[in-house]
């Protein structure tokens, strides 16, 4: 029985493949020469009959080094090659717990960059930033390395040491101890404020029951009456884009909430389904470690004039990546197309700006409460923009 789940697994696997090789072929786009990597077989034979200490030649770590290195030509951060043993790394952080540090990173430039320390982490209680360039891992330079590469230096078991030599975005160069901990990242924290009067929702990741606890905690709160929500995604680094749209469903009623483009498909379209909740105003909240799939979800609300930002622009994830598995076990993440706002706002690379830019001496979530309570008894949509004109009050 488990073999023939194994085989199901591997045929769901390969058909994706194939089919993009097909379309590539029949567009005409990416002709490629029968003969092209014959030099990279040769090579190989070669190094299999020269090599003076055969005992090291490992054949399937020579495949996945090369097949490592087409997806690192195209130098893109968020397109890579896995292991078997990377996959399984992948997939552990995924499921909302692993050891480590606790970081999100990318390749920005060819730096490895913090997107956002998770809350709660050993990285975020030893100062770490959004923003944050991770130049060395225990001193050895991160230049040149590739993202996976970096992550597994920087993940290790749990309770030893590992030192990130950091440059701030102040220039100020910093050299971090962090211990090594288990990460258990809960996707949704809740709530009640204001005597019951507003509902806080963070939403820290978007993983595969993000949407079952947003509701969970929907449920708590007395919607029928409360005044506002906020839905706090400050330092959400994504995830899930299908969970990002199941989430604005619940707050959009109607129209385009997603738009997608990819060489495959073309541009695609996402719609509301008609959410189940009051309109009551929503502040989101928002900053430089809010991307990828967060800022599907703000931009969505936003774009229907359902919601607010507050806080800082966000930072620009606007590509999303297709996972095909392989039967032994790898895996290639690829970056298969970008997404825009419902109003065709561009994402990648500039980030959602903040309706109201909150200064470093004011609280976040104190300028949503005001903003909340100045548009109490209001029903979404309403124009945005000229709310944020309008003076906040408190009751």
């Amino acid at each position: 029985m488990k073999r023939h789940r194994i085989l199901r697994r591997s045929l769901a696997v390969l058909i994706p493949t194939i089919i993009i090789v097909l379309a590539f072929s029949v567009s005409g786009v990416q002709e490629t020469p029968n003969d092209l990597f014959d030099p990279v077989y040769q090579l190989y034979q070669y190094v299999k009959s020269y090599f003076y200490q055969p005992e090291k030649i490992d054949d399937k770590q020579a495949l996945y080094g090369a097949m490592k290195g087409i997806v690192e030509q195209l130098d893109d951060p968020y397109s890579e090659f896995f292991a078997p043993s990377d996959k399984q790394a992948f997939d552990e952080s995924l499921n909302g717990e692993f050891s480590g540090v606790g970081i999100e990173i990318t390749l920005e430039d060819g730096i490895l960059t913090v997107i956002t320390p998770l809350i709660g982490s050993p990285a975020e209680a030893a100062g770490m930033r959004a923003g944050d360039k991770v130049v060395a891992v225990d001193g050895e330079s991160t230049e040149g390395k590739t993202l996976t590469h970096s992550a597994l230096r920087i993940r290790g078991e749990i309770g030893s040491p590992v030192v990130l030599t950091v440059v701030h975005e102040d220039d100020t160069r910093e050299d971090i101890t962090i211990i090594r901990e288990t990460i258990i990242v809960e996707p949704v924290k809740y709530e009640a404020m204001e005597e019951g009067a507003i509902a806080y929702i963070r939403l820290l990741r978007f993983e595969s029951d993000t949407t079952i606890e947003l509701d969970r905690a929907l449920a708590t709160f007395d919607l029928a009456n409360i005044t506002g929500l906020i839905l706090d995604l400050r330092n959400n680094a994504g995830g899930l884009m299908s969970e990002a749209i199941n989430v604005v469903n619940r707050f959009v009623d109607e129209g385009v909430v997603l738009i997608t483009q990819d060489r495959l498909s073309g541009q695609k379209k996402y719609y509301a389904r008609g959410n189940q909740i009051r309109n009551f105003p929503i502040a989101i909240l928002i900053n430089k470690g809010t991307a990828s799939s967060s800022e599907i979800a703000a931009g969505a609300i936003r774009d229907h004039n359902m919601g607010i930002l507050i806080g800082e622009q966000s930072f620009g994830k606007g590509v999303f990546q297709q996972l095909i598995d392989f039967p032994d076990g790898s895996a290639l993440k690829i970056t298969a197309g970008e997404y825009f706002t419902p109003n065709g706002t561009v994402v990648h690379g500039i980030g959602l700006p903040a309706d109201i830019v909150v200064e470093e001496d004011q609280d976040e979530i104190d300028v949503a409460i005001e903003w909340i309570y100045a548009h109490a008894g209001e029903l979404m949509p309403i124009d945005i923009a000229a709310s944020v004109v309008a003076e906040p009050a408190t009751p």
